[in-house]
């Protein structure tokens, strides 16, 4: 049966109750819908927080429990995603039939013929900080706001929040919530789970450190015009300083364009690595959680005689063998392509190599020189500072890479155990 809402009945719910309805932290429930969003699944779990008889959400339009305080451009870039069969993690806030509500994160997932969603109890981690966000993005929506333009209104906010782009997002929210889920409930440590929230907090600290090397290369670009005019005043004794300053200057830029292109760009070095230990996270979350969901719904009671169990424990169990394969295929990907930064910070060593190189030179023209000289060791000086500044962080991302690898590593040694 379906069952539309309209604003007429939200107002109706919000005079019968207000608040939200409380949920255990170790509850989990889900719903399947097919390709139109209609409700064809679900468990007890559902149907009790939701306060809808099963009778009322089988057949039923999702958007039943829909909340008005929830944007629409969460839902535009929810459906972009998944028709990219991308599936995808989100805050969201529902309606009860009594008009309370309840938050959720929910995990929702292409499937054969339609979607599936598992939702869990969210801590207050970052469910605070989307609260701010979802309110500004109504106040735009009320304002006229188109849906699309919610949606990059989102990503925008979320960039603000630190979040580079969304599955940044939702790799750490899935993270998040599922450590203080497991600490909440006492359960075991998930060391798995800690393997990759270390590689993501590492691929983070790779990329500020980059930020900050692009920052230092583009400090020293005034070095090598500084000692060309230095040496345009020695005249003939500033020829060495000259030519240095050319081999200084190429070199500096070269380096300069290769962190540019390692840390700029949807299929940079950077991009690829972060991509994968993101996604490697967010597939190991939805993966543990589909399986739990599975095991839960085995062991329910009430269930609604209109819904084939087998055939909703048969989709989760698929659902979970498809995700743990693809986290293993991300896992390959993350050991590629941090085999890849390795070689690609040697190459960069190497460079480096030559400055000190060129700095050394600096340092033995100066002292030839009388006067002169002591420009060439402010120069000099400034030459030092920098580099030693890029090297520092050249070492930190050496250091940062070798965590992944060794994370890499441990995870594919234990892959097939729990």
């Amino acid at each position: 049966m379906t069952v539309p809402v309209s604003p007429g009945d939200f107002a109706s719910h919000s005079r019968l109750a207000a608040g939200e309805v409380p949920f255990a932290i170790e509850e989990l429930f889900f719903s399947r819908t097919d390709g139109r969003g209609i409700i064809k699944g679900g468990n007890e779990v559902f149907q009790r927080v939701s306060g809808y008889p099963f009778e009322e959400l089988i057949d039923a339009p999702h958007r039943i429990v829909r909340h008005p305080d929830m944007p629409k451009g969460v839902f535009h870039l929810l459906w972009a995603r998944l028709k990219r069969n991308l599936p995808t993690g989100a805050y969201v806030k529902n309606l009860c039939k009594d008009g309370r509500h309840y938050w959720v994160y929910a995990l929702v997932s292409p499937i054969e013929g339609g979607y599936l969603s598992i939702r869990l109890k969210p801590s207050n981690l970052l469910r605070p900080k989307i609260e701010q966000i979802y309110a500004t993005m109504l106040e735009e929506e009320n304002a006229g706001a188109t849906p699309e333009q919610s949606s990059e209104r989102l990503l925008d906010l979320l960039r603000d929040a630190g979040f580079s782009r969304y599955d940044a997002f939702q790799a750490r929210a899935i993270g998040l919530e599922s450590e203080a889920r497991n600490a909440a409930t006492d359960r075991l440590v998930d060391h798995r789970l800690q393997r990759f929230m270390a590689m993501s907090d590492a691929i983070r600290e790779v990329e500020t450190e980059s930020e900050g090397m692009m920052r230092a290369f583009e400090a020293i670009r005034t070095i090598p015009l500084n000692m060309r005019i230095l040496a345009s005043r020695l005249e003939s004794a500033g020829g060495p300083i000259s030519a240095i300053s050319v081999n200084y200057g190429s070199m500096s830029d070269e380096m300069a364009a290769w962190v540019r292109d390692f840390v700029t760009g949807d299929n940079s070095a950077f991009a690829r690595i972060q991509g994968a230990i993101l996604n490697g996270l967010f597939l190991h979350g939805v993966s543990q959680l589909t399986d739990e969901m599975a095991a839960i719904y085995r062991n329910e009671e009430n269930r609604n005689d209109a819904v084939d169990p087998e055939l909703e424990v048969a989709t989760l169990e698929a659902l979970k063998r498809h995700y743990a394969e693809q986290g293993a295929a991300e896992l390959k990907q993350i050991e590629l392509e941090a085999g890849r930064l390795s070689r690609s910070v040697l190459d960069m060593k190497r460079h480096i190599t030559g400055l000190s190189s060129t700095r050394m030179m600096c340092k033995i023209e100066s002292a030839t020189l009388s006067k002169s000289g002591e420009t060439l060791v402010g120069i000099v000086d400034q030459l030092d500072s920098s580099q030693d500044g890029i090297e520092e962080r050249l070492a930190r991302i050496t250091e940062l890479n070798h965590l992944v690898q060794a994370n890499t590593s441990m995870l594919r040694a234990g892959m097939g155990r729990v």
